[in-house]
């Protein structure tokens, strides 16, 4: 007869094996990761209960609850129109919003403690006062003071990456996803792959596992995912709008992928049809033209600094091998795409119609060899590529109703069999969250 488990049992045990046999480079769970303050172990954390230091709850049968969530070496705040960034370690910040971008700038007075950075730094003449807490969803404030005007309070959520789960036992019910994905990691000995998942719905509590989720292959047209997060900013702060026209030239036109190097030029192009085949099509011409209305590398790499993701780079256009050849290229990693896809999808990188809009290009992507063609069909994806000879990329959303997913499959090496990993990946993972849990019986 078979034993009924409850589910909350199994979780926990779950989680307890995999932490104790895959350790942080396998699954990036709550609880300390890199960079995370040393704190004793003996203090309460993520799936510890708070009780008289026994490791027992005063409230039997309760589920255990975090009592202080680990600390984070940086973290952001965002706040309508802009964001603010904090490096404890390096004792830098940087405001970029709307009405202005500071670049970073060293507080060697900032003070770090019980998990909050807080300091002011004067720039141009305006004083930049803020809280910041080192812990992801917690709340920050940082006041604004010019000469001549009242001061702007500002508050907001803390990010982090990764977000802490909101519900640690939920999360723990992810775990064993990172064993599946260890596997077939280890499978592909001809690509070095990397991957990281984030629980998007809630039914996971918002928890996030990586394998290799600090891969840094050559990101490909993945970094176009960013070129657009920026003109969309900039639309939002009502700076441009996506009706406007753009000059496309001869001397823009590339080859690979995309659709504009096929029209006649020169011809005025909107900004929205720039964006949607930025995507849609994977299109480079309107990646390079982008860039060059976007001020060149130097904006798309703010907006990267400001929300800490410091293993992605634009440092080349596409299509320019030259640069390339003298060592200039773009770079990413599974952790910062995920980082990025988790801040749009909460609204705190875009406004609400900016993330739909973003979001429903990427469901239009054509180009679809890879998650796509792993899932069954008519399973709703939102995704973005990258091909090189010498990489294979996918990432998205998994827009499965109850279980939205941000997802980023990264490799290195041949192009071909990282296509292959690629899709055992995605179809790893789809089967995980479409899969009832292990039979366990929730009583």
């Amino acid at each position: 007869m078979p034993v009924r488990v409850p589910l909350k049992w199994l979780a926990a045990a779950v989680a307890l094996a995999v932490v104790a046999t895959t350790g942080p480079a396998t699954a990036d769970g709550p609880g300390r990761g890199p960079g995370a303050d040393s704190a004793p172990q003996a203090e309460p954390g993520y799936g510890v209960e708070p009780g008289n230091g026994d490791g027992q709850s005063h409230e039997p049968g309760v589920d255990p609850t975090p009592e202080r969530a680990p600390t984070s070496e940086v973290s952001w705040l965002s706040f309508p129109g802009g964001v603010f960034a904090v490096d404890s370690l390096g004792h830098t910040v940087r405001y970029r919003a709307c009405d202005g971008d500071t670049g970073r700038v060293a507080d060697p007075d900032m003070r770090v403690a019980a998990g909050v950075a807080s300091g002011a730094v004067i720039v141009g003449g305006t004083a930049y006062r803020y809280r910041v807490p080192l812990v992801g969803r917690s709340e920050g404030t940082l006041d604004v003071i010019r000469r001549h005007r009242p001061p702007v309070e500002l508050t907001g959520v803390v990010v982090t990456s990764p977000q802490p789960p909101t519900d640690p036992v939920a999360g723990a019910r992810l775990f064993p996803l990172s064993g599946q994905l260890a596997r077939v990691v280890a499978d592909a000995s001809l690509n070095p792959a990397g991957v990281t998942v984030r629980d998007l719905s809630g039914r996971y509590g918002d928890q996030q596992i990586a394998v290799n989720g600090a891969l840094r292959p050559k990101a490909a047209s993945v970094i176009k995912l960013w070129i657009l997060v920026e003109l969309l900013r900039r639309v939002d702060c009502g700076q441009v709008s996506l009706d406007d026209g753009v000059l496309v030239t001869p001397e823009d036109v590339v080859g690979g992928t995309g659709q504009l190097q096929f029209e006649t030029f020169p011809q005025v192009v909107t900004l929205h049809r720039l964006a949607q085949y930025l995507i849609k099509y994977s299109d480079n011409v309107a990646a390079n033209v982008l860039i060059t209305y976007l001020g060149g590398f130097a904006p798309v790499n703010a907006l990267i600094d400001s929300m800490n993701q410091r293993s992605t780079i634009l440092a080349r256009r596409m299509l320019d091998s030259a640069a390339a050849q003298r060592g200039e290229e773009n770079y990413t990693s599974p952790d910062d795409v995920v980082s990025l896809l988790g801040a749009v999808w909460d609204g705190e990188i875009l406004t609400p119609a900016s993330r739909d809009l973003m979001i429903g290009f990427m469901r239009e992507q054509t180009l679809n060899t890879k998650i796509p063609a792993a899932l069954p069909p008519g399973v709703p994806v939102a995704h973005k590529t990258g091909d090189l000879p010498d990489a294979s990329h996918d990432v998205g959303y998994y827009l499965i109703p109850g279980t939205e997913t941000a997802v980023a499959f990264l490799t290195a090496g041949p192009m071909a069999t990282g296509d292959e990993t690629v899709r055992r990946m995605a179809r790893t993972v789809y089967d995980f969250l479409v899969t009832p849990s292990d039979g366990a019986v929730e009583e």
